[in-house]
């Protein structure tokens, strides 16, 4: 059965050879998405809960209204934590087996469902389409992967120190899980957590972004439909106005046991605040401020196709996005007049749902505000604008290349999370380590280079949790997701995320016998 989460839209394309904007067309389109996965309600216990008040979500090229979401409040996520709870004294004791099958068909359904979640994922995030199929991908393949390593948590025996007793480690869940995700992956960054919290053996409360909860909510229904227990996995959706009162209560509530939140550093602080009444366990995917740095010894085609994957996906609009381009002078110009050709050909600006979008709006008007400030800010400070500049009709922004660029610019200093790339001209490799290593925060970082003890010393030295060396994407179920200094605390996906949901108890079996 079908049903119509929106049958009118506007059709918003961009011309990228004429400056502005070219046309708005005005086209209806069905949208039409199974109607079990178009969910408003929240999801507590097992049931589909409304709140007193509710709250829009927005496509965010148009602005017009997809849906009106419950407006969660502190007794909903009271009522949510204390579900967590109770079924936690049972999801506990399940086998790691029950435990695995149940996410593997939670994956399967995910899959079987991808065409509903890329389009709920474009509907209310706005990236293109095959980029939203990416990120159903991207999301499922943590289920598959936790799936299989809910089968893997190995606990040790330590040699003797006595000949009467022995010496065991177990390993067991941490209890309840607060999952905080954000907008930019709406479907991915709750089964990166989740995937691991319930391997794990852990229950789970998710507040997803106020911008993007229909994600959410749609894997909500497929957990449920995958048999997944009452209480296990719960949703709070709640809008910008009750994220603080709901966020201190999934923090300081001494029913959790563990924080896991992806978003801003300044945020990450206040959750991290709240936690240390209770000290709880947290795990943090702060803030980036990633380098992209191009040494004269570089491939430079294979860098501008490193720099055009790294940068312009999703917008810009990813944590792990590049952010400031460091190229050596002795293939400066070459690189920028490269990369501004790249961008004439490669991209496109319009709704997620038009074929030749490669470029979609950015999430609201205040994160084009953001990029328009650093691009004021960069030229009035000297900088060239290479290519675009401009702001276009309500969420849309051009793709831009600022060259002439300086490290005492706003671009350079703080994340853009936007289609802007600023390159600053370095002339020595430490130079350019100085420039890379001087940001507060260290998530990811990239360069390149065909020189084997260079790429030794400048990964070595790189302060960031995440390298791409040669490569500008490096996210994978299979990999470590996480960042130093202040881009957060812990590891996601990979063998080490399902560590972030475990305590390690110390066992001494005495009184044997020898």
């Amino acid at each position: 059965m079908m049903g119509v989460l929106c049958l009118i839209r506007d059709r918003v394309f961009f011309s990228r050879s004429t400056p502005g904007l070219v046309a708005a067309i005005r086209r209806g389109y069905s949208l039409s998405v199974s109607q079990n996965l178009v969910r408003t309600q929240a999801y507590i216990g097992g049931r589909w809960v409304s709140a007193p008040a509710s709250f829009p979500v927005l496509d965010p090229a148009t602005g017009k209204e997809l849906a009106k979401v419950a407006d969660c409040g502190t007794h909903e996520a009271k009522e949510a934590v204390n579900a967590a709870y109770t079924a936690f004294q049972s999801w506990k004791q399940s086998l790691a087996k029950e435990r695995s099958v149940l996410l593997r068909k939670w994956y399967e359904l995910v899959m079987q469902n991808k065409d509903d979640l890329a389009k709920l994922i474009t509907a209310e995030c706005g990236k293109p389409l095959t980029e939203a199929y990416g990120e159903v991908a991207y999301s499922a393949s943590f289920l598959e992967w936790f799936s299989e390593e809910a089968r893997r948590v190995y606990g040790d025996v330590v040699p003797l120190t006595a000949k009467d007793r022995r010496i065991l480690l177990l390993k067991q869940p941490v209890g309840v899980a607060s999952i905080i995700t954000p907008w930019n992956f709406p479907s991915a960054m709750i089964t990166r957590k989740a995937g691991a919290a319930l391997a794990a053996g852990c229950t789970v409360v998710v507040k997803p972004a106020e911008d993007t909860p229909l994600s959410a909510l749609a894997l909500a229904e497929l957990a449920s439909q995958a048999g997944i227990p009452a209480g296990v996995y719960n949703v709070l959706p709640c809008s910008r106005t009750s994220t603080p009162a709901v966020g201190e209560v999934l923090c300081t509530n001494p029913l959790v046991g563990k924080i896991s939140f992806t978003g801003s550093t300044a945020t990450g602080k206040v959750l991290l605040r709240h936690a240390a009444g209770t000290v709880k366990r947290v795990s943090m995917e702060l803030g980036g401020n990633a380098p992209f740095i191009v040494f004269d010894s570089a491939d430079v085609d294979q860098a501008v196709i490193g720099a055009m994957g790294s940068k312009f996906r999703n917008s810009g609009q990813t944590c792990v996005c590049s952010n400031r381009f460091l190229v050596q002078k002795g293939i400066h110009d070459i690189f920028v007049e490269k990369l501004a050709k790249a961008m004439e050909k490669q991209l496109h600006v319009g709704h997620g749902f038009e074929s030749k979008t490669t470029q979609g709006p950015l999430i609201n008007e205040r994160a084009v505000e953001k990029v328009e400030k650093q691009i004021a800010d960069a030229v009035s400070h000297g900088a060239k604008v290479v290519k675009g500049g401009k702001r276009l009709k309500g969420s849309f922004m051009e793709p831009t290349l600022l060259s002439n660029v300086t490290t005492d610019m706003l671009c350079t200093q703080e994340e853009t999370f936007g289609p802007l790339v600023p390159v600053l001209k370095f002339d020595t490799e430490e130079e350019a380590l100085a420039i890379a290593n001087s940001a507060s925060v260290g998530l990811a970082g990239y360069f390149y280079s065909k020189d084997p003890s260079q790429i030794w010393r400048v990964a070595e030295q790189l302060e960031v949790g995440m390298v791409g060396v040669n490569e500008g994407l490096l996210s994978a179920a299979e990999a470590p997701f996480g960042g130093v200094k202040q881009s957060g605390i812990g590891r996601e996906g990979s063998k080490y995320g399902i560590e972030e949901y475990l305590e390690v108890k110390y066992m001494c079996f005495g009184g044997l016998s020898t």
